[in-house]
């Protein structure tokens, strides 16, 4: 990570957030941005499902925004364990209160095609999906997307302002309306970091 930062390179990592201070103390002043994997807000799914405890990731995420690393998550929602109404709004509450409203939070349909321990639950319903994303712009959320809906306009940035469309994706592809991170309509931010 040094020597990224020493050749202008950014460090990005991906991350399920479970990670001690001290290996934050150790990382952060060299991270530039992350992603991190929020399965669930409730410690019963953490204990459950990954043998660990969901604190220590919202302390992670707590420190990242605190260290104004950029940081994006994304949650997995899984039919019958993580696709609880209840405990979406929690997460969605949590990044809008304890993080901030610009936080982009990634909200992706599962497959079990991904998951040889998971093959017998179904894809997620689109409509679940659906309220998860809404769920998320009702806590006040300015960046929230759908994953794993090609082409669906949820997965595109719109400018939390005007409404306009900043930027188009479709699968790894982007075409991009703003003007150097402003909405081209009405040149508000779009917090965009590049």
């Amino acid at each position: 990570m040094k020597l990224a930062r020493a050749n202008d390179l950014k460090n990005i990592w991906v991350s399920n957030g479970f990670m001690s201070a001290k290996c934050l103390d150790e990382v952060i002043s060299y991270l530039d941005a992350i992603n991190v994997d929020l399965k669930s807000i409730d410690d019963d799914f953490y204990k459950t499902n990954c043998q660990a405890r969901v604190q220590p990731i919202l302390d992670s995420l707590k420190r990242l925004k605190q260290e104004q690393v950029h940081t994006e998550i994304t949650t997995l929602i899984i039919p019958t364990l993580s696709d609880d109404r209840d405990m979406l709004k929690k997460m969605a509450d949590f990044i809008a209160n304890e993080l901030d409203v610009e936080t982009p939070w990634h909200l992706s349909k599962f497959s079990p095609a991904i998951s040889w321990k998971l093959k017998k639950i179904p894809s997620t319903p689109d409509d679940i999906i659906y309220d998860a994303y809404e769920i998320g712009k009702q806590a006040g959320l300015k960046y929230v997307y759908v994953g794993n809906l090609p082409g669906d306009e949820k997965e595109n940035t719109y400018c939390p302002h005007c409404g306009e469309l900043a930027i188009r994706r479709l699968g790894y592809e982007i075409e991009r309306y703003d003007l150097n991170g402003r909405c081209s309509y009405c040149d508000n931010s779009l917090d965009i970091v590049e």
